[in-house]
């Protein structure tokens, strides 16, 4: 009965190294999908904060072809409702206000629009963001 004598000098460690390494692979499994659930909402946020970029840009630019066209800031329509694919969802807030000043220093008043035209994209606090563009023309 040699094989015998043999079990009763062996000490095991292999069920703590296995319970230990299956522990550590779980929390880097955890800790990969955590980030890259931040990289995803990372993501979708910059979307949603280009898309407010160009809300703003395009109502800026509505609300500058109603001033010039009626030559006066009570032409410009606000708010504007987009409905296009790129910014369905999306509104821009535009003000207008008239400057007249001296800009070429020659004596004679310029006209000058300057709106303000605020786009906003999304709904709730997490997915929401909002871009500002100001824009002068005379």
């Amino acid at each position: 009965m040699y094989p015998n004598h043999m079990l009763h000098l062996q000490q095991g460690a292999g069920l703590p190294v296995a319970i230990f390494v299956i522990t550590v692979l779980a929390l880097i499994v955890v800790g990969i999908a955590q980030i890259q659930d931040s990289t995803g909402q990372s993501v979708s946020l910059q979307i949603q904060s280009q898309r407010a970029f160009y809300a703003a840009e395009s109502g800026a630019q509505v609300g500058l072809r109603d001033a010039l066209e009626s030559d006066s800031c009570g032409a410009v329509q606000s708010p504007l409702a987009f409905t296009s694919p790129g910014l369905a969802g999306c509104e821009a807030q535009v003000s207008c206000e008239i400057l007249v000043a001296d800009i070429q220093g020659n004596g004679s008043n310029d006209t000058v629009y300057v709106l303000i035209s605020q786009g906003s994209c999304g709904t709730g606090s997490p997915d929401a963001a909002t871009r500002t563009i100001e824009v002068r023309a005379r």
